[in-house]
């Protein structure tokens, strides 16, 4: 009789051969290309991690992911871990330039990228030195992986705390900085996450999320943790989404404010078939209570609003699915990580309950640091290993918590991050540009836009579309402004900053 695996203790480098062997024919992934099972899941991945030793990755090589969502992106993930490999998953909608400074940034050895990915940023990144490969997500890599060996693989001997992934965040200098993540953190955030929303191995989850993002991340691989059935969609489509609840009996719907509130908007939502729907989550951004109101009238489910963070791996809180509703709330901390209100002004002193002040986070959920940043890390997290969020919040008596402002000037979009920095960044390599802020703007749809305030230099007379033709080959299409308005000055402090938070006005 053959000995049974331990569930994953380390890495998700454990969890398809831990799941193959106590389940291996099950329906694992649906996607609109194919269906898989736990044992062709495993087997994929397998074949993967044979053929990367072969090319030299070797423990804590670097192999960086780019492509939209597809069930060889998350094989090939997988297959990055059982080679002993450190995942880079990079959001498919960064540029050609920005593509190449992350790649050079975290050296990454070899790239994995979709066929079209490959058309706009080929020219970009040719000739990397440090890049011993480069293969496309199509016959690229079905060759890759023809006759190579399907058995499972000896995994490496990795520690809980080795690096697994890096996964990069938008700059507040302007440029991304690279979260490293441990090989725990990520484990534990996927089956901490599955196991605070109740998945269990009937589950049948519905993500059009970018794996690339840990939000996606944890949506899939904590189905898969569970023993449940992942539906992952490419992209986000309301019309789509909608039909595939209810022809694949969801039980999850994991998403982002905005999908939710396309959905509602959608003609199909009133006559979709929501009955096997259990519970929706929904992060990345500020949710209007009303579209929660609307969703859960909807569907008959909670809808439990959760946060997190590229430094912690992905979540941070989370509502458990069968406590009490708490309005408001982000919910309460995944286990083992501690949450705590510090004083707003840097000081050490007690917060009261209920008062505002930054949200800080500890325990092995929180990254490693930044790669190669130790300046941009001790800025973040301080000696008593507290991660400062740049959030501003409040905890109230049952340890709920609660955003009420934001100390960073992160622009939440479509359920993406955008630091104005990076854009001003752009907008001010612009020849007739003299000053540039970035601020943000409401949107009924996208939650937040940023919009590019500009003084032109004197004598010249860009109009707002040259702004934004400008922006184009430098920034990913979430990042770039939506709106450009012509100031005759900016608003700045006594010593010159510029105050965003005043644009507005």
């Amino acid at each position: 009789m053959t000995a049974r695996l331990p569930r994953p203790k380390v890495s998700l480098a454990e969890l398809l051969p831990w799941a193959a062997q106590r389940n291996p024919d099950k329906t694992a992934l649906i996607t609109d290309e194919t269906t898989m099972t736990y044992r062709e899941l495993n087997e994929s991945s397998n074949a993967v991690a044979v053929v990367l030793r072969s090319r030299g990755v070797k423990d804590g090589a670097v192999v960086s992911l780019f492509g939209q969502n597809s069930w060889r992106w998350l094989v090939t993930y997988h297959g990055i871990l059982k080679a002993g490999g450190v995942v880079n998953p990079v959001n498919v909608m960064l540029s050609g330039h920005e593509l190449k400074y992350v790649l050079n940034d975290c050296e990454a050895i070899g790239l994995f990228l979709g066929g079209a990915e490959k058309e706009r940023v080929g020219a970009a990144i040719e000739g990397l030195e440090q890049l011993d490969f480069a293969i496309t997500f199509d016959d690229q890599w079905d060759k890759m992986i023809e006759g190579a060996s399907t058995e499972d693989v000896e995994l490496p001997d990795r520690q809980p705390t080795d690096l697994g992934s890096i996964g990069y965040t938008s700059g507040t200098t302007g440029h991304p900085k690279g979260a490293m993540q441990s090989l725990q953190s990520v484990l534990l955030n996927c089956s901490y996450t599955a196991t605070m929303h109740g998945k269990l191995d009937s589950e049948v989850s519905f993500s059009a999320l970018p794996l690339a993002h840990v939000y996606g991340n944890v949506a899939v691989n904590g189905t898969l943790l569970a023993g449940g059935t992942a539906v992952l969609k490419e992209r986000f489509d309301p019309k789509d989404a909608l039909q595939t609840v209810a022809d694949k009996s969801v039980t999850v719907i994991e998403g982002v404010p905005a999908m939710y509130s396309m959905m509602i908007a959608s003609s199909a939502a009133e006559t979709t078939d929501f009955g096997t729907v259990r519970l929706s989550t929904v992060g990345g951004q500020t949710f209007s209570p009303i579209i929660i109101e609307k969703w859960e009238k909807l569907t008959g489910a909670p809808l439990l609003d959760l946060w997190g963070m590229t430094e912690l791996s992905g979540l941070g809180t989370t509502h458990s699915a069968l406590a009490p509703s708490t309005p408001g709330s982000i919910g309460v901390s995944l286990p083992t990580l501690d949450i705590a209100i510090a004083p707003i002004d840097g000081g050490t002193g007690a917060v009261p309950q209920g008062e505002p002040g930054e949200v800080v986070v500890r325990g092995p959920l929180v990254m490693l640091g930044y790669y190669g940043r130790p300046e941009a890390t001790a800025e973040t997290i301080d000696a008593d290993g507290w991660l400062h969020t740049g959030d501003v919040g409040y905890l109230d008596e049952t340890g709920h918590i609660f955003i009420v402002d934001r100390l960073k000037d992160v622009i939440f979009t479509g359920g993406y991050n955008v630091y104005p920095a990076e854009i001003e960044r752009v907008v001010a390599q612009h020849p007739d540009v003299a000053m540039v802020a970035v601020g943000r703007e409401p949107d009924d749809v996208k939650g937040e836009i940023a919009v590019a305030h500009v003084v032109v230099r004197e004598g010249t007379a860009p109009t707002a579309e040259d702004i934004l033709e400008f922006c184009k080959d430098q920034l990913a299409a979430y990042k770039r402004p939506r709106e450009v308005r012509f100031r005759e000055s900016l608003p700045t402090t006594s010593s010159g900053k510029l105050m965003r938070r005043k644009l507005s006005e």
